[in-house]
């Protein structure tokens, strides 16, 4: 009795328990008021439950005989093709065999003619890359197609395919020594679509007709890419002007043009060598590569001295102008230097010889500093430029020496592109001290003039001055 009472509790228990789980979880709509209505809706989840689970093991079960089914086709088409396999595989060895067997017919059909036309499809194929790396193929783009065949072929060539092999090697020699205008496409000009109007001359240059722009001419085995492209970086000078004259001579007239005797190379090489504008304007000078620092106190040099030269020769020129206006003059203008020299004489003409001598030659010296203003400044940039740029040299090969010390001396083109850069801020400090030296010059030429004419104005007054005194 007491154990029955126990359970009953503990049922109880739980039952109130699931009640008041299922108040909180249902709406207020949903809600079981009773025991009784609670053991109907578990019984009835439950009928659910089992309904769906039986529902999963018959999809389960169907699912499973719908694998075997295709397990079973999977397995009969394997078995399919490895019987396919084994009837190709005996077929191949067969044909194997079967040529092997023709082959030797053919060597014994051959017989002492086999060597001949060895040796015909050996010419043909080598001849073929000849012409397809020539820049007469831009010309003519499907010449080795004969060619091709012949090398490829294991057939005995026919009359007419040997004899194009000759024919091609003529037509070869004929097109080197021609002169020979013809339309192709351009890879990278504004439509490669377009054809343009090409100059060639021989197999040596292509040029544009429009221009006279040099193109680069690179056989691909891809038939999407133009053999022929624009030069990265055109000649210019006299190499495109000769191109032009080519494009301007008449039938008749012989005139000299552009010939590239490594068919290309050498122009595709003048891509790397910097014009000179280039050099100056090269952005290591300026941004701490080789000297870049020195480069930039070279220009500011060249700068300064230039502004400050051309303005020294407009004053020169000035005084120089007033000075020779006032040699015409009895009457003296402190604007001038033979003025002031002019003034000094009056506010002493009335003292002895040697006194006014004194005071002019006093005058002239006061004068003279006056003229050689900036003299020293420019004789100072015109020293120091070159001194600049040789420093800037021996920084450039020391990096340069640094380099290949770490990297090695491997690459000849590397170690002669630094020492070729390292070279240019002597150059350019050349550059810089050239025109300051002439601009030193002409300022100091002018300066002397005036001294002279100073000086020999001077002499003039006093030897006046003497004369009329001893009357």
């Amino acid at each position: 009795m007491t154990k029955i009472s126990t359970t009953m509790k503990k049922l109880s228990a739980f039952l109130i328990g699931c009640v008041l789980v299922a108040g909180v979880a249902l709406p207020a709509s949903a809600q079981i008021k009773s025991i009784g209505e609670l053991l109907d809706k578990v019984r009835q989840d439950a009928r659910q439950t089992q309904a769906e689970n039986n529902k999963r093991v018959a999809e389960f079960n169907s699912r499973r005989d719908q694998q075997a089914s295709k397990l079973r086709a999977a397995k009969a088409e394997l078995n399919a093709l490895e019987a396919q396999v084994r009837r190709v595989e005996r077929q191949f060895d067969a044909n194997e065999g079967r040529i092997a067997q023709l082959d030797g017919e053919l060597n014994a059909a051959l017989g002492e003619f086999r060597e001949v036309f060895g040796l015909a499809r050996q010419s043909a194929g080598e001849f073929k890359a000849t012409l397809d790396s020539s820049l007469v193929s831009a010309q003519y783009p499907k010449r080795t197609e004969v060619l091709g065949k012949i090398a490829n072929s294991k057939a005995l060539p026919s009359s007419s395919e040997l004899d194009a092999i000759w024919k091609s090697m003529l037509g070869e020699i004929k097109a080197q020594r021609q002169v020979a205008t013809f339309e192709a496409n351009v890879g990278n000009s504004e439509d490669p679509s377009t054809p343009m109007q090409l100059t060639r001359i021989g197999a040596f240059n292509v040029f544009t007709n429009d221009g006279g722009n040099f193109l680069e001419f690179k056989n691909s085995k891809d038939a999407d890419v133009l053999p022929l492209t624009y030069l990265t970086k055109q000649p210019g000078g006299a190499i495109n002007k000769a191109a032009q004259d080519v494009l301007n001579a008449r039938s008749d007239e012989l005139v000299f043009g552009p010939v590239d005797p490594t068919r290309g190379s050498l122009l595709k090489a003048l891509e790397r060598v910097p014009t000179l504008v280039e050099r100056v304007g090269n952005p290591f000078l300026f941004n701490g590569g080789h000297g870049g620092g020195i480069g930039v106190i070279i220009g500011w040099v060249l700068i300064i001295g230039a502004v400050f030269g051309v303005f020294n020769i407009i004053r020169l020129f000035l005084i120089s102008s007033a000075v020779r206006a006032q040699k015409k003059k009895a009457q003296p203008s402190k604007s001038n230097p033979l003025g002031r020299i002019m003034m000094a004489y009056d506010g002493v003409k009335d003292k002895d010889e040697e006194i006014i001598e004194l005071k002019l030659d006093e005058a002239i010296l006061r004068e003279s500093p006056k003229l050689e203003v900036g003299l020293n400044l420019l004789k100072l940039g015109a020293a120091i430029a070159p001194l600049l740029g040789l420093l800037g040299t021996v920084t450039g090969m020391i990096e340069t020496f640094q380099a290949m010390m770490i990297y090695g001396a491997g690459d000849p083109q590397l170690m002669a592109g630094g020492i070729s850069m390292a070279l240019v801020t002597t150059m350019v400090g050349l550059i810089a001290a050239i025109p300051l030296l002439v601009l030193h010059s002409f300022c100091a030429s002018l300066a002397r003039g005036v001294q002279g004419t100073l000086e020999e104005q001077s002499a003039g007054i006093v030897a006046r001055h003497i004369e009329n005194r001893r009357g």
